[in-house]
């Protein structure tokens, strides 16, 4: 947003020509920055309660590190997602705070504090095979403001692993059911809580797994209420939603 419209805008707010709410619905739909390779959107957070994240996979070196200059010149948060170690490294020569969190191929930069509720995320999966797509949602949701627990390879291969962490994960606001192989983890804990849980299918699995195709029809299909489906191996749309749902 300009300097001039923004001074103006304040001005009218100041001589009560425009109420604030409406400054603010203005302000929403205003400002971002064109950098030439990116449209930096300044205000995702002021319109979505989050600021923007960067997806690496698919952008050069350069690119990457060009739209992460931009961001940390208003002291941003930086979560960038499917970071690669190269990727890392390059980013640590502009950003020495950087942290890279090798599992969920995360970047973060963390600037400021963000206020985490009392109410936490339960990360649950069926194997250790699926942990990678897990720390994806848990990185993405810490980031993001919440307590995270993790309880891992709990599957209904060895039911009584489940039935071991139960209080943990019934006491939680929101559950991410993390599985590939059948998929049947979500189904089972959608059995047990009364808590909305977020079922993610993950590519892990022998041929007729489909690459995570078997496990994403099975949670589609699942029969017990209060279960939603994000994409195959998508952690970090798990971990976004599961931090609107515990921040309501």
């Amino acid at each position: 947003m300009r300097t001039n419209e923004l001074r103006k805008l304040l001005e009218e707010v100041k001589d009560g020509q425009i109420e604030v709410d409406k400054a603010l619905d203005h302000l929403k739909e205003l400002p971002y920055k064109d950098i030439g390779i990116a449209k930096i959107d300044y205000h995702r957070e002021l319109r979505n309660g989050y600021p923007e994240v960067i997806y690496c996979e698919g952008k050069s070196i350069d690119h990457i590190q060009q739209i992460i200059q931009e961001m940390l010149k208003g002291n941003n948060n930086i979560l960038a997602t499917r970071a690669k170690e190269d990727v890392y490294q390059a980013v640590k020569e502009i950003c020495p705070d950087a942290a890279y969190h090798a599992l969920a191929r995360i970047i973060t930069v963390k600037r400021k504090e963000v206020v985490t509720p009392d109410s936490y995320i339960a990360v649950v999966t069926g194997g250790t095979s699926d942990i990678p797509v897990a720390e994806e949602a848990a990185i993405t949701a810490e980031m993001l403001g919440n307590r995270v627990e993790r309880i891992y390879d709990v599957g209904v291969a060895g039911l009584h692993r489940l039935l071991g962490n139960l209080e943990i994960i019934t006491n939680a606001k929101v559950i991410i059911a993390v599985a590939g192989m059948e998929g049947a983890l979500a189904s089972v804990v959608g059995g047990l809580v009364d808590k909305p849980v977020l079922a993610v299918p993950t590519s892990i699995g022998y041929g007729a797994n489909f690459h995570g195709l078997a496990a994403l029809l099975s949670m589609l299909n699942s029969c017990a209420s209060g279960v939603s489906v994000v994409n195959i191996d998508n952690g970090f749309g798990a971990g976004y939603m599961a931090s609107m749902i515990n921040k309501l």
